[in-house]
């Protein structure tokens, strides 16, 4: 049996920084009223020249850095994401193509902020059963740009960023343990996004021909009895698979939506909310972001220690909820100046490369010619001549 690891990890925070203040200058609110009910004191929104695609690649970056892997040794990446720029091409193949990750198969998972966990889940059953030996898992969101910014229940919410993490195959025990995935479609009207034109600026609601905005939709009383509802049950179902219990835990990284649902699953799970590691209060509510730049931080506060088990557990629109269970095998490493220097350079030589291929194809297409409609159709109108077989 081979077991998927996480070797490496990385994230990625727009500079901007939007508090609970700035949006009590655009909405009826105040920081105390967000606050409480919400545990969120401030978010990062994208700069407009920043797209779901620039902050994954980002963050696959870093991971790759701290994996001390080549982009070339990547065989599948993942990108969940519930804001890509377009439909096709996926998040994952401008991913690729920014890495220069030219061994990688790319595509796109959407099941909202439960993203991360079911692609590590995908990510993790491609390599137990030997289909790739190394893949990257990214969770990268551009919240910003589906808000209704006049949307108290919304708005006050969401933010930008992403976090990857690099799954490698081993024959040692460990990494990967379990994963539960988990739907019920019947609540899609609770949390939902239209399928239509994304802005490619921040703080602006557009609409749709039909009127129907592109913003998201959500019934917060609701989402917060689902919420409470699934974290500890799939957490509990995630640990019976891996034949664990909640006492082998040394820490949950839950999506990271408000602080009153973690303290309502901890009492669930009666456990110390300690246990849980939060920072919705710094970043809000980044989606399928949030559990890896959760991870991110946690890892960098030595919260992390090798053979600690370690539960991810995520939940959102779909309805989807997963939960996944880790043993984390790996100390971070110490990733030098130099290194970074070095891999910026390879990374500037992708690009390079990148535009070249386009030449070539847009050359390649205007010297080799290709047949037009027309010639197209006199070629079928042509008389064909049959030979017969001799007797």
């Amino acid at each position: 049996m081979k077991y998927a690891h996480i070797v490496g990890w990385g994230s990625y925070l727009p500079e901007r920084v939007l508090t609970n203040d700035d949006i009590a200058e655009m909405v009826e609110t105040s920081d105390e009223w967000i606050y409480t009910r919400t545990g969120i004191r401030e978010r990062r929104i994208a700069d407009t020249e920043e797209t779901t695609a620039t902050l994954a690649f980002e963050a696959a970056a870093r991971a790759l850095a701290v994996a001390d892997m080549h982009p070339s040794q990547i065989e599948l990446i993942i990108v969940a994401t519930s804001t890509p720029e377009y439909n096709f091409p996926s998040t994952a193949c401008q991913v690729q193509d920014l890495l220069g990750a030219t061994a990688a198969g790319a595509f796109d998972l959407s099941a909202a902020c439960s993203g991360f966990v079911y692609g590590l889940s995908m990510a993790h059953n491609a390599i137990a059963t030997e289909s790739v030996r190394n893949a990257l898992v990214i969770g990268a969101e551009t919240m910003s740009r589906v808000l209704d910014w006049n949307d108290r229940g919304t708005c006050i919410l969401f933010g930008d960023g992403a976090g990857a993490v690099v799954l490698k195959r081993s024959d040692v025990p460990g990494g990967v343990l379990s994963a539960v995935l988990r739907s019920d479609g019947s609540g899609g009207d609770v949390l939902n996004l239209p399928a239509v034109y994304h802005s490619p600026l921040p703080m602006l609601a557009d609409y749709s021909p039909n009127g129907q905005k592109n913003t998201i939709s959500m019934n917060g009383r609701q989402v917060f009895r689902f919420a409470t509802q699934v974290i500890s049950s799939s957490i509990l179902d995630a640990l019976r698979r891996a034949g664990l219990t909640i006492n082998d835990v040394a820490l949950i990284v839950p999506h990271q939506a408000n602080t009153r649902i973690i303290e309502t699953a901890a009492k669930r799970l009666k456990i110390s909310q300690d246990k849980f590691f939060l920072n919705v209060d710094r970043v809000g509510n980044t989606s399928a972001a949030s559990i890896p730049l959760a991870l991110c931080e946690a890892v960098e506060q030595g919260r992390l220690k090798p053979d600690d088990n370690i539960v991810f557990v995520g939940f959102g629109g779909g309805l989807t909820w997963a939960s996944a269970v880790i043993k984390w095998n790996v100390t971070p490493p110490e990733v030098s100046r130099l290194d970074r220097e070095l891999q910026r350079t390879r990374y500037l030589m992708a690009r390079g490369r990148s535009k070249l291929r386009r030449w070539g194809r847009r050359w390649g297409a205007i010297l080799g010619g290709s047949p037009t409609p027309d010639a197209r159709m006199r070629d079928a109108q042509k008389p064909r001549h049959h030979e017969h077989p001799e007797e």
